[in-house]
């Protein structure tokens, strides 16, 4: 059923109970796609929602309002799990006028065809009757035409995909669900979609830090609606844009006859001894998804690998690829590794660690066929390099 936000203002947006995977990382806990429904003088919808389920945001949408009466629609980001029902809409509902950045243009076009499209900036306001919409674009969060939405009158922020996680809940408010599981999911949302625009998140924490604009309510496009505690997601987006990291180290490997896994083992053991968390990660038992919501607020991470075919081993060949992507920074890091009789597996891993963009020490470790007591020594040594590099992180 539809839910209230405020007197006025409702949630009639999908739950995707299955969803499973996103974009290639795991949803293990399902999804929504929030669309909101603003009655006034001009009835405007905010979104719309996977165009395979439509029909479930109609049946909400009728709870309340004859869809025929919606007036404008706003689109804040093109994407098409929120856009990919749009078309259909307007072909339902033809007299609705539809809103999004000059920057959307080209991809609905793309998507869609031609589509009557009214163009806004930030700046920009729309008059509903009563109350006033206001738009603030927010290019590559997390995509260039992206924007918010927010109405001044009721300080609700409508964030589209900032401020998101993929979590399947019947509660729609942070005061009606588990907050570690969301925020773990909002960790995880953004270790995986949106840490390499962290310098452009932090552009649009300041943009909406100089507007004065006053958030009693976050209302983003997947997830919890923060009702009652939004400044926690925000102080969250702001420390994880800017690389804060607590006293934390994953040590992330994969392993053939487990002499690599031996010298992880000796890694976390040697961190663990000092006090300091570890997250040791076998990569064929843990996704590289949620390898990466570790890797997010660890001061370093070590990476190994046995040498296979003269090269990485497949799982961390592509833990590595996915981060190259994603490029966390401000971290330690050290590669590590065992081999037969090429060993070429360490450099290709210290390689691709310094193309992230990380604090590498070199040379790192490797140990041909079993580690032993000097493979040990050697071992605990990088470990007490590692734990010196995180002091100054």
């Amino acid at each position: 059923m539809s839910v209230k936000l405020r007197e006025g203002i409702y949630w009639v947006g999908a739950i995707d109970w299955n969803l499973r995977d996103f974009h290639g990382y795991i949803t293990g806990r399902g999804a929504t796609y929030n669309s909101y429904l603003i009655l006034d003088e001009k009835n405007t919808l905010i979104d719309t929602v996977k165009a395979p389920f439509l029909g479930e945001l109609l049946d909400r949408v009728r709870q309340i309002i004859d869809p025929e009466k919606i007036d404008y629609l706003i689109c804040n980001h093109i994407e098409k799990d929120h856009s990919g029902s749009l078309a259909e809409f307007h072909r339902l509902f033809p007299k609705v006028k539809i809103f999004a950045t000059q920057m959307a243009k080209p991809g609905l076009k793309k998507y869609f065809g031609d589509l009557p499209l009214e163009t806004v900036k930030t700046g920009d306001t729309l008059q509903l009757g009563k109350r006033t919409l206001q738009f603030i674009e927010t290019p590559m969060v997390h995509w260039p035409d992206s924007m918010f939405s927010y109405l001044p009158g009721d300080k609700l922020l409508f964030s589209m995909d900032g401020f998101g996680q993929h979590i399947a809940t019947s509660g729609r408010f942070d005061d009606e669900v588990d907050m570690n599981e969301v925020m773990y999911e909002a960790r995880k949302y953004y270790a995986n979609l949106l840490i390499h625009l962290s310098p452009l998140i932090q552009t649009t924490l300041k943009k909406v830090a100089e507007l004065k604009l006053e958030i009693d309510m976050i209302a983003p496009s997947h997830g919890i609606i923060f009702r009652k505690d939004p400044g926690r997601i925000m102080k969250a987006y702001d420390a994880w844009s800017r690389y804060e990291a607590i006293e934390k180290i994953s040590v992330v490997y994969d392993t053939m006859w487990q002499s690599t896994e031996i010298m992880a083992k000796i890694l976390a053991e040697t961190f663990m001894d000092k006090g300091i968390e570890v997250k040791l990660m076998k990569l064929r038992e843990w996704h590289r998804s949620d390898v990466m919501a570790e890797i997010l607020d660890s001061k370093a991470v070590c990476v190994g690998s046995p040498t296979l075919h003269r090269n990485l081993f497949p799982t961390v060949a592509d833990l590595l690829c996915y981060m190259k992507g994603l490029k966390p920074q401000k971290k330690a890091a050290a590669a590590f590794g065992s081999y037969g009789w090429s060993g070429e597996s360490m450099q290709l891993v210290t390689d691709e660690l310094k193309a992230i963009g990380l604090d590498v020490i070199e040379p790192g470790v490797r140990a041909q066929y079993l580690p032993n007591g000097d493979d040990t020594e050697k071992i605990r040594a990088l470990a007490a390099q590692v734990i010196e590099k995180i002091k100054s992180i």
